[in-house]
């Protein structure tokens, strides 16, 4: 995790201000080599949710020692070209793009639990190494999506206040702020969470009073989680609040995904015309979660076939996955599917908490070279665009 004072400088409220401070910030920075099999193509910000500008999340992984790094944020390319400018004041490479969700009614799909943990029939999809001169006109497609995500989260919110009349959340005051929405950034029940995380903390403080105020809401705390909130005085206490708290309430206050989510037909016709890689994003069954935070749950797994030939009809062209997220048989078939039918594969784990590292250990596996040539790939793909404004 950044030094707390510079991720504050590099968080300002303005992107000129970030840029600004990410230059004198530079002044006194020696960066580490930098670690050829370190990339990570999945790095969200605070246009959906993170404690990273695109600014500090450059310079986030490029102290990590990444050679190279990738913005995507939920319903939104809007940080992309703070994003880029940041990584030409750091000389390192990087690549841009977004994560949305579909829906695969029309598909042999249709109905089906794919990699979407809420909501079957729904799924979620990147659209990386977007040109440059494309990103106005993409996030612009997303903008009624948007909209239509906003009009959801409310009904959300209501249900939150329903279930805890003493927090009484506003969605225009406590959750729009988390992102940086007045300049297209996207929100997530992720926003909802954190905004409930700092309502309670500021009614009844940190520490014992938020493990007791969850016990009697019949949240069961395991002693990793009651050692997080006892620490008071770590920076981010509510990330961790927000882990514990969704968990505990989506299922409660969700509410199904429609209207923002558009047909996979018409994102597969939309990466077509602006010259992007649609990627299927490859969860797999959790078992016994290899990261250890995830409840056992199926997903894809028992019908991967199925998801392939649905791909390859549809006309997506390449998978995205998390080589430390799954166990060496599920890769190993995934893999294999990837080469039968022959998809592009892309890698890169996602950033949105300050207990992460940008560092993906697994990369350092020689058999993931090929996922390292692919990042390199995405990058040439974007930077041979003649039109690549900042």
């Amino acid at each position: 995790m950044l030094e707390r004072s510079i991720l504050e400088k590099l968080n300002a409220p303005t992107r000129e201000e970030r840029l600004h401070n990410l230059e004198a910030v530079l002044k006194h920075t020696v960066f580490p080599p930098a670690v050829p099999q370190y990339i990570n193509n999945h790095i969200h910000t605070t246009y959906s949710f993170s404690p990273y500008s695109p600014t500090a999340a450059v310079y986030a992984a490029r102290t990590e020692g990444l050679c190279t790094a990738g913005i995507i944020d939920h319903d939104s390319i809007s940080g992309a070209r703070e994003f880029l400018e940041a990584a030409r004041l750091v000389d390192m490479p990087v690549t841009v793009g977004m994560e949305c969700r579909v829906s695969m009614a029309g598909t042999r799909l249709a109905g089906l639990r794919t990699n979407n943990p809420d909501q079957a029939g729904v799924s979620y999809m990147t659209i990386q190494s977007v040109p440059h001169h494309k990103i106005d006109e993409l996030n612009a497609f997303f903008h009624p999506y948007r909209q239509a995500r906003h009009a959801r989260n409310r009904i959300m919110v209501s249900r939150i206040n329903a279930l805890l009349p003493e927090m009484q959340m506003d969605y225009d005051l406590d959750v729009l702020p988390l992102s940086n929405t007045a300049e297209g950034g996207g929100v997530t029940e992720r926003h909802l969470m954190y905004a409930l995380a700092r309502k309670l903390t500021g009614q009844i403080g940190k520490g014992a009073a938020v493990i007791e105020k969850l016990e009697t809401l019949g949240i069961q705390l395991s002693p990793g989680q009651q050692s997080q909130m006892l620490d008071v005085d770590y920076p981010f206490y509510e990330y961790d609040l927000l882990g514990i708290l969704k968990s505990a309430f989506i299922p409660k206050i969700f509410v199904d995904a429609t209207d923002e989510c558009p047909a996979l037909f018409d994102i597969v016709a939309l990466c077509r015309e602006i010259d992007a890689f649609l990627c299927y994003a490859y969860l797999g069954d959790v078992e016994n979660s290899v990261t250890g935070d995830k409840k056992a749950q199926k997903f894809e797994d028992d019908y991967l076939e199925d998801v392939f030939e649905c791909l390859k009809e549809e006309g997506v062209g390449a998978v995205t996955y998390m080589p430390t997220r799954n166990t060496p048989r599920q890769l190993n078939r995934l893999r294999n599917l990837c080469d039968q039918y022959g998809m592009l594969q892309i890698s890169g784990e996602d950033i949105n908490s300050p207990r992460q590292s940008f560092v993906i250990r697994a990369m350092e596996d020689p058999k993931f070279k090929n996922l390292i040539d692919a990042t390199w790939k995405l990058i040439q793909h974007e930077t041979k665009q003649k039109e690549n404004f900042i």
